[in-house]
């Protein structure tokens, strides 16, 4: 069940936490893993972790994205699945946002999700490549938190447009979907939730009580990249404990 043999996977921002364990995950599965990293020595490691190539990618330079994806398809040979992972935030009072923080945030979640999606989602149309996309969005994206004008701003838009590629490929056979995560214990979320009192008020929101893993995370990717997803797309899969029900 739910196995993804002989399936090659492109995995942003491999090297974090959430990232690893998706990767991971899919490799488990079966799944060629190409994880990106924007440092050449990450890349390396992520390589060897995976038994395939480095994979060098800053979501952030669009100009460099195409360029990107053709040397991923000369490494490859081809990609079947992709998880836009990659994504920053930068916890900030809306008073206190400039427009290079706002610009920053919307430009690797958003601006380049989308052009990296589009390179890839061409070549399957050009291809015949019934691929699958998984976008890692947020609960930030459907509920207001405090201090998140940019990244809940990225992240609603993300889910969003998670919907419009899944109508417009869905003729070619292409499925396109998002995850929507509470908090996940990782380096992203540490500075948020070492902050005297944040980890306890978030608990209260969500009824089950505890805050995500990135083992929670992956198991909702690998299913949704999977056959028994098959009739899935536009769908924003929520990872919340319950945190959105009210």
């Amino acid at each position: 069940m739910f196995r993804l043999d002989g399936k090659k996977a492109l995995v942003t921002g491999a090297a974090g936490g959430l990232g690893r364990a998706i990767a991971d995950g899919l490799a488990r599965q079966g799944a060629s893993v190409y994880g990106t990293s924007r440092d050449h020595a990450t890349a390396e490691d992520l390589a060897k972790r995976y038994g395939t190539e480095p994979v060098m990618l800053d979501q952030s330079d669009l100009g460099g994205i195409e360029s990107a994806v053709e040397r991923i398809y000369e490494l490859s040979g081809g990609i079947d699945l992709l998880c836009n992972n990659a994504g920053i935030n930068a916890p900030q009072k809306a008073t206190n946002v400039d427009v290079d923080t706002w610009n920053r945030i919307l430009n690797v979640n958003l601006t380049g999700v989308f052009f990296l999606s589009q390179a890839i989602g061409k070549r399957w149309i050009h291809d015949g490549v019934a691929g699958s996309i998984v976008n890692v969005s947020s609960q930030a994206g459907t509920v207001a938190i405090e201090e998140r004008a940019a990244y809940g701003s990225s992240k609603a838009a993300l889910s969003h447009l998670t919907k419009v590629l899944a109508l417009e490929w869905a003729p070619n056979g292409i499925r396109v979907n998002a995850i929507a995560p509470t908090f996940i214990r990782t380096e992203l979320t540490e500075s948020t939730l070492s902050k005297p009192g944040w980890a306890e008020e978030l608990l209260s929101r969500i009824p089950l009580g505890r805050l995500g893993n990135p083992e929670d995370v992956a198991g909702a990717v690998v299913y949704l990249f999977s056959d028994e997803a098959s009739l899935v797309t536009g769908h924003v899969l929520t990872i919340d404990g319950g945190y959105t029900i009210r």
